[in-house]
């Protein structure tokens, strides 16, 4: 297995999982939490993604698809390039507020067809590129893709979750 088959075998299964967890909720489901101060599934796919368009933008040196159109207006927010969601406080967390499931798919399709194209033709040497110096080791274009993937994975894990325990 190549590895541009090997990472598009892995971040296209975040579609699904991100599919299954939005599918057929409403705006209000989607910003309801478990608990004060938890998060909700629509932070949680908001931010999955807002960390993939973020990274994966940085390693190509291009805008985030975040700031290209509408997508901030639709999670009622501004679109800010450094608001991820990294270090959200309760505040925060409740102000992200998708308009609804479409939103969230769509702007994750977007970013991850970006990333799709980053990936598809890397090389093994490829993956060792250095991309950010300030870490101790540095991070390596390998690594960050990775890191990336994880931490999709387990917000997209925790976004099925929370559908999971939401009150009919």
């Amino acid at each position: 297995m190549d590895v541009d088959e090997l990472l598009g075998d892995l971040y296209d299964r975040l579609p699904e999982m991100i599919g299954e967890a939005v599918d057929g909720l409403t705006a209000e489901q989607l910003h309801w939490a478990p608990a004060p101060g938890a998060n909700s599934i629509g932070w949680l796919v908001w931010h999955l993604t807002r960390v993939q368009d973020h990274h994966v933008a940085e390693l190509l040196g291009e805008d985030q698809v975040w700031v290209s159109g509408d997508w901030a207006a639709r999670c009622g927010l501004k679109p800010d390039p450094d608001n991820t969601g990294y270090g959200h406080k309760p505040k925060q967390v409740a102000a992200v507020r998708p308009e609804g499931p479409e939103v969230l798919v769509e702007y994750y399709k977007a970013v991850a067809a970006r990333t799709r194209n980053l990936i598809t033709g890397l090389t093994p040497a490829e993956l060792d590129r250095v991309v950010d110096e300030r870490w101790d080791p540095p991070v390596t274009l390998g690594v960050r893709l990775v890191s990336i993937a994880n931490d999709d994975t387990a917000h997209a894990a925790q976004a099925a979750y929370v559908r999971g325990i939401l009150p009919s």
